[in-house]
């Protein structure tokens, strides 16, 4: 019940843990570590017992091999010399040391290991193939220098009908283009047909219950895509014309009464405002953000806001149209979207909607919360000092705030 009595059990129990190393007692071994995992995960040391991972990983059984390769991830650190084994027979056993490869990779690791891990990129279990890519993922953000190595076989991934396989094998893809030119421009070319295909299989799928969330197909899937062809649509305008139909439907078709859909929107949203694009698009997408401040969620709310104050560089005029909302937003009563909304408001005042706006928020100042009053008649003076064209009208606003 107390931190003291925590610490004699933990203490008592090293001492049994130590006792039964010392006798090498083959039984509890595996039992011992997993134990000096909790100790570790509660805070205490256990230097004394890392050694035994090691142990665990060299012997012949499974559950062994299972709690040694956990332990291995948890009690050490790619500081360690470790010998891990991609070549085993079992493929459980290799599963187990991609994940521990995965986690603790150190850049001498990712050198020695990257030519085993390409291999079993091509296994014949998805499992492994799956546990290698996110394997990769580590060696190529260890070692740059490696992605080009990876390039091909990742593209063979996002051919992938495995749902699992195809997450990291897009995920992998988006990785190598952030650390690699080359592979940006390969993936550019070959691959942005393949993915727009892919996600138009998605969006369009019949009902399937082992992906389904909320009655959409594999929202994760959804959102991992939108993130990479928006990593290939930036900056380029061929790759950008050849997935605007794509995230017009998504735009269009998603639902968004459920948080799943919400989440694949916002990310169709980031991408539309990444990619280059003519501005018909972008419309759609403001239009989406538009619709978010409506919805009771904070959350949502908060990074629609974000978003649109970004929107205001690329299309001011398609956001003025959703002024009234984001007035509405100013008078929320959770702060931080008040006080979102207000910066976001300032940035889209200008001669001709001043004197309404000013109206309103002047109004708003005599009911507003005392905390936010400051915020508020800082904007308020700084706007009506911008766009005053007459004298007198700036005289009557400056007094109303004084008064206030």
């Amino acid at each position: 019940k107390t931190a003291a009595e925590e610490r004699a059990v933990v203490r008592k129990e090293c001492a049994a843990i130590r006792a039964s190393i010392n006798e090498d007692d083959q039984d509890y071994r595996h039992r011992n570590l997993a134990k000096l995992m909790f100790i570790q995960i509660l805070g205490y040391p256990t230097h004394f017992g890392q050694m035994e991972c090691l142990k665990l990983i060299a012997s012949a059984g499974f559950p062994e091999k299972r709690i040694g390769y956990l332990g291995l991830m948890l009690l050490l650190d790619e500081r360690q010399e470790v010998l891990i084994d991609l070549n085993h027979s079992n493929q459980y056993i290799v599963g187990l040391a991609l994940c521990a490869l995965g986690n603790i990779c150190s850049a001498e690791m990712a050198r020695d290991l990257a030519p085993e891990v390409e291999r079993l990129l091509q296994f014949r279990d998805p499992n492994i193939r799956k546990k290698a890519a996110l394997c990769s993922i580590r060696i190529i953000k260890k070692v740059p220098d490696l992605a080009e190595n990876f390039i091909n076989c990742a593209a063979s991934l996002l051919k992938e009908k495995h749902h699992g396989v195809l997450i990291t094998g897009v995920q992998l893809c988006a990785d190598l283009c952030k650390v690699s030119s080359e592979a940006l421009e390969y993936f550019r070319k070959k691959c942005t047909e393949g993915l727009v295909r892919t996600l138009r299989d998605i969006v369009n799928s019949p009902y399937s219950p082992e992906y389904d969330i909320s009655g959409i197909t594999d929202p994760y899937l959804h959102i991992r895509l939108l993130k990479l062809l928006r990593i290939l649509g930036q900056g380029d305008a061929d790759a950008s014309d050849r997935m605007t139909d794509i995230l017009a439907q998504v735009a269009t078709k998603t639902e968004s009464n459920k948080n799943a859909g919400n989440a694949i929107l916002y990310e169709c949203v980031e991408t539309i405002m990444s990619i280059e694009d003519d501005g018909g698009l972008r419309v759609l997408a403001i239009n989406i953000l538009g619709k978010f401040l409506s919805n009771r969620d904070n959350n949502i709310r908060y990074v629609a806001l974000n978003m649109l104050m970004r929107a205001t560089t690329l299309d001011a005029q398609a956001v003025q149209r959703h002024r009234a909302t984001i007035l509405d937003c100013v008078k929320d009563s959770d702060a931080s979207i008040r006080k979102r909304a207000l910066e976001l408001l300032y940035l889209l005042v200008n001669e001709n909607n001043v004197k309404p706006l000013i109206k309103e928020l002047i109004e708003y100042l005599e009911v507003s919360d005392q905390e936010f009053k400051g915020d508020l008649t800082a904007k308020i003076c700084s706007l009506v000092e911008k766009f005053s064209s007459e004298k007198i009208w700036y005289i009557d606003q400056m007094l109303k705030v004084l008064s206030e």
